[in-house]
């Protein structure tokens, strides 16, 4: 499954509504190291479809949901379950390092 684009309207229905975990990566344009795991969660989206639900929200152009969610650091990546915010992650992580946070918080 592809990583899926969330705005500031279409937050609550991708993410806190969604019946399966979903990880929000937070990410801008001019965020080189959030180019640097973009593969890397491109591929998780797909390995991991059956469990979880991946998608980027552009910081810059969804600033009221990046405001509410308090991210300060880019890339920042939560995972969402049950509507609620249950685990955060900031910087760049090798591919590995990613699942094993995903699973462990899933």
């Amino acid at each position: 499954m592809a990583v899926v684009e969330v705005t500031d309207a279409t937050f609550h229905n991708e993410v806190v509504a969604s019946d399966k975990p979903v990880v929000v990566d937070c990410w801008a344009d001019w965020c080189m190291p959030c180019k640097a795991i973009a593969p890397s969660l491109d591929q998780l989206s797909d390995e991991m479809a059956d469990q979880i639900t991946i998608t980027k929200l552009n910081v810059d152009q969804n600033q009221a949901t990046a405001q509410g969610l308090n991210v300060r650091n880019l890339p920042t990546l939560m995972i969402f379950k049950d509507g609620q915010p249950v685990a955060m992650m900031a910087g760049v992580q090798p591919k590995s390092s990613i699942k094993q946070w995903i699973e462990r918080n899933i």
